[in-house]
């Protein structure tokens, strides 16, 4: 498709440069971001509850489980809301309810009408017990290459509040999926940030109950690629949709 020919080329280009420019600022993400891929799409009138749960392990540091418990709902064909009560265990420890966040995705292009499909992730979070916030905005894309489909996310982040500095980082999450069949996708991915640089390898897939009803799965384990990443870090996650 010739994006130069079409009115939109313009707007299209704004997300790329944007990338172009978090992709450069990468190194200055802080904290461990392994975590979920976003595709850019909305489906409309679809809710969901998600568990997602992220586990790091590390000679040098004790061992970190953090839990997401999420509850969403498309608003339209474009725009997704969805509410998370976060929590962290460290070993002997018990859950400890530590942030809320609220997140907003919005679905920029339909999918399949330019060469590539856009959409983003608005995140607001604060600390259940001390006032320390943080906004996020990321940058989604995604394309298909035959059997292949290719996700990045591109995020800046900023957080602010008493006892901290204020700073904005960037965090760099890609993805590549082989469409083997929808019950089973063997995934690579990389994750990029101040404190991590991990990669490794995931499966996901989608089992369906009746028209409407299904539930979405994915596993992942990623391997530091510096000293500063632990040196394990495990992705589950199961969403039920409906």
């Amino acid at each position: 498709m010739n994006l130069r020919a079409n009115p939109m080329a313009t707007r299209i280009r704004i997300p790329a440069v944007v990338a172009i420019l978090l992709l450069s600022n990468a190194a200055a993400a802080d904290g461990v971001v392994v975590d979920r891929v976003y595709d850019p799409y909305v489906q409309p009138l679809e809710t969901e509850i998600e568990w997602r749960t992220i586990a790091q392990s590390d000679d040098d540091t004790p061992d970190l489980l953090r839990h997401y418990l999420g509850v969403g709902r498309s608003l339209s064909d474009r725009w997704a809301v969805e509410l998370y009560a976060i929590g962290t265990k460290t070993r002997g420890e018990n859950v400890d309810l530590d942030i809320y966040e609220l997140e907003f995705k919005w679905q920029l292009t339909e999918q399949g009408e330019y060469a590539f499909d856009w959409g983003m992730v608005f995140e607001l979070e604060r600390e259940v017990d001390d006032d320390i916030w943080e906004l996020a905005a990321t940058l989604l894309s995604a394309r298909d290459f035959g059997r292949w489909t290719a996700i990045a996310n591109f995020g800046l982040v900023y957080e602010w509040g008493s006892g901290i500095v204020n700073e904005l980082e960037t965090e760099l999450r890609l993805q590549a999926r082989y469409r083997y069949k929808e019950a089973l996708e063997p995934v690579m991915e990389f994750h990029l940030g101040q404190d991590t640089a991990a990669i490794g390898p995931a499966v996901t897939g989608i089992h369906r109950f009746s028209p409407g009803k299904k539930l979405r799965w994915e596993a992942g384990i990623f391997w530091a690629l510096d000293d500063e990443t632990p040196d394990q870090v495990v992705k589950l996650i199961f969403e039920y949709e409906f």
